[in-house]
């Protein structure tokens, strides 16, 4: 019989966690990528200052998100993918053939959905037992990408662009 890795590794919850942590490194790097690239289009090519400046905002915040992201990631040993990934690289082309209003609407309405799930993913992950300087990092993180939804959403509700609705759960199912 094989020794037992119980002796020697962490227990199979704490793998499962490391592996959650790591996928979730890998997701945030990409976005960050994404969200960095995008700031860069909306600051050159967006139709309004706002979108102009907004953009600009994204590139230096997730600039200085994604250096503090890499240091932990090579602190745990996890290689990040450097570009986007092909969704987030299917709307960079998108946009890069939109001017004015048109790439103001396209980018906003991609914005606050991005924002949306970000934030969704990150308040999973710092709800999650995990490595401290990550726990730290993520809680930081949330706050920043929480800043940007609120933004984003007062830009894309000024253009008539839908949003969610901040705090609203379903009701929850009656218990018997």
């Amino acid at each position: 019989m094989p020794p037992s890795q119980q002796d020697s590794g962490p227990n199979n919850g704490d793998v499962g966690q490391i592996m959650q942590d790591k996928m979730f490194l890998r997701k945030a790097a990409e976005g960050g990528i994404a969200e960095v690239k995008l700031g860069q289009l909306a600051a050159q090519k967006g139709g309004s200052e706002d979108v102009k400046a907004f953009g600009q905002k994204m590139v230096d915040d997730h600039t200085k998100l994604n250096l503090e992201i890499a240091q932990i990631a090579d602190s745990m040993g996890v290689m990040l993918p450097k570009s986007m990934n092909k969704e987030d690289q299917t709307e960079y082309d998108r946009l890069n053939a939109l001017s004015g209003n048109d790439f103001d609407i396209e980018y906003l309405s991609f914005m606050v959905k991005d924002h949306h799930k970000d934030l969704h993913e990150f308040r999973i992950e710092a709800a999650s037992p995990t490595d401290p300087t990550l726990h730290n990092e993520v809680i930081k993180a949330q706050g920043v990408i929480h800043e940007h939804t609120v933004m984003v959403d007062k830009l894309a509700r000024a253009k008539g662009i839908p949003v969610p609705v901040h705090g609203h759960k379903p009701n929850p199912a009656p218990t018997a």
